[in-house]
């Protein structure tokens, strides 16, 4: 009788020790590596309706946006023309982490826009019309 009292109390003990760790393991970073993940990509403040001061490079991740460290808008386009990620959601080829609520990359391939040719030049294009890049 005096086991089985003390097996319960161990057992107490044991599951308040599990629950207390459970809420710490939730309060730690999340860190999450991918490498070669296709994501969607896109301005995070115009398209991602996340908080911030400016136009922004951001991927999407399980639904979840993160702001990019390691590639900006700029390496990627005019963000703000026809195509630009102010303007659509892109895919995006990436490898990297996600470090707390950033996403940090060490490549950032912009996979062409739906209608796009992988290389932008299989048609003629003229530089001297007026238009954006």
């Amino acid at each position: 009788m005096k086991f089985t009292a003390l097996l319960c109390v161990l057992l107490l003990i044991g599951c308040q020790r599990s629950d207390d760790l459970a809420i710490d393991n939730a309060d730690a970073d999340l860190q999450v590596k991918m490498i070669g993940q296709v994501v969607e990509a896109s301005c995070g403040e115009c398209q991602f309706d996340m908080e911030g001061t400016g136009c922004d490079l951001a991927v999407r991740i399980d639904g979840k946006g993160y702001f990019v460290d390691g590639s900006i808008m700029s390496d990627h386009g005019n963000a703000h023309g026809d195509g630009g990620m102010c303007n659509t959601v892109r895919k995006a080829k990436v490898t990297g982490e996600v470090k707390g609520e950033r996403f940090v990359a060490t490549a950032f391939e912009l996979l062409p826009a739906d209608g796009d040719s992988a290389t932008h030049g299989s048609s003629p294009h003229d530089e001297s019309t007026h238009h954006t890049h």
